[in-house]
């Protein structure tokens, strides 16, 4: 209805259409409210799964650098060739102290050819880590 074919209606009709008009405009909110809630549940849920896939990547990636660590130490010890301890230095530049909430990007690369002649007496572990150590000072 428009506003011009309400001039022939009484008081108590205009009462009436008000009071329908109200309880429509109720049935309305409500469902708009309901749809809303909807999505903000399913929002919600949504974003307590990408939570906890993040708190299990990040305990993957702690893992895998406690696990780089632990290799790091087997193949070139705890010291470099000059005496200094090497305990807190990950082979990706990061201390062990340090924040432990901020991203780590990783990606994969292929290793560089060097054309290094092995001497006699040195094994090849031994030798690379007297490379690597030069590359680190």
């Amino acid at each position: 209805m428009m506003g011009e074919e309400l001039s022939g209606l009484s008081v108590k009709d205009l009462q009436n259409l008000e009071s329908q008009l109200e309880m429509s405009l109720r049935g309305v909110r409500m469902k708009k409210d309901q749809i809303l809630m909807d999505e903000i549940q399913e929002l919600n849920r949504k974003g307590n799964l990408i939570h906890q896939e993040n708190v299990e990547l990040y305990k993957k990636v702690n893992l895998i650098c406690q696990e780089n660590m632990e290799l790091y130490k087997k193949v070139y010890g705890t010291r470099d060739v000059n005496g200094a301890n090497k305990d807190s230095l990950l082979t990706n530049g990061l201390g062990i102290g340090e924040d432990s909430h901020v991203p780590v990007n990783l990606q994969l690369s292929q290793p560089q050819q060097q054309n290094y002649e092995t001497p006699a007496r040195a094994t090849k572990v031994g030798y690379i880590f007297l490379h690597m150590a030069d590359d680190f000072d």
